[in-house]
């Protein structure tokens, strides 16, 4: 699998990192060994950040400025990290889903990138584009119905769109039959150093996805 990176955004965010993982995976509900380790990250948000302090974390606020630059508005579409801090941050407890799902909440929430999580068997072709969304454009957001991603950063397949850092696309989503897992780390701006959250990626694959034969490249 290849990731190319289209010209516009790459004069916006020049030192951007991607990093590809693919593996085999055993997807499971999620155990409340996994749920405690998201309760304890959680807890350590709402300790280190005030509301007004969530879109200030590197990352974030790297992600948020290619919003502004391609013409979106940060502020309504919610970069998924952002998102995710801002409601743990509130009292709210994430959405429990399954191990894949939780596990990658986990990682972009502690690391501050924005993470695509997809099953693998559906993309289409050997290359994702990673561009910027066309008025008119159909994208399906995961648990979210159509969703207007005109100016908003999108990778697209063969077949059209599969995720942007605001929410993924159905047609590839994760489900508990995934067997083939494909993740993007997107680090518009670096917060965490990209390699400790591989790192940290695929230990947590390990424990909690029986992960093997792993694909991994930072692009």
């Amino acid at each position: 699998m290849k990731i190319t990176v289209e010209d516009r955004i790459r004069e916006i965010c020049p030192a951007m990192q991607i990093a590809l993982i693919r593996a085999k995976v055993i997807n499971t509900p999620t155990s409340d060994e996994l749920w405690s380790e998201i309760s304890e990250a959680s807890q350590r948000i709402r300790d280190s950040y005030e509301l007004s302090w969530i879109n200030k974390r590197p990352a974030i606020v790297a992600t948020r400025n290619l919003y502004k630059r391609l013409g979106k508005d940060p502020n309504r579409y919610r970069v998924s990290s952002e998102a995710l801090c801002r409601r743990v941050v509130k009292g709210m407890e994430l959405y429990r889903i399954d191990a894949l799902v939780d596990l990658i909440n986990l990682i972009s929430m502690g690391s501050g990138y924005a993470i695509g999580g997809f099953d693998a068997d559906k993309i289409q072709g050997d290359e994702v584009r990673l561009g910027v969304g066309e008025a008119g454009e159909k994208f399906e957001g995961i648990g979210r119905g159509l969703l207007n991603i005109e100016g908003l950063p999108v990778y697209r397949d063969a077949v059209g769109g599969i995720g942007s850092p605001t929410s993924d696309e159905e047609r590839t989503k994760i489900t508990l039959q995934t067997t083939r897992l494909q993740m993007q780390i997107n680090a518009f701006g670096e917060e965490m150093p990209l390699t400790d959250t591989v790192k940290w990626t695929v230990g947590l694959l390990e424990k909690y996805a029986q992960a093997t034969e792993f694909e991994i490249e930072i692009f």
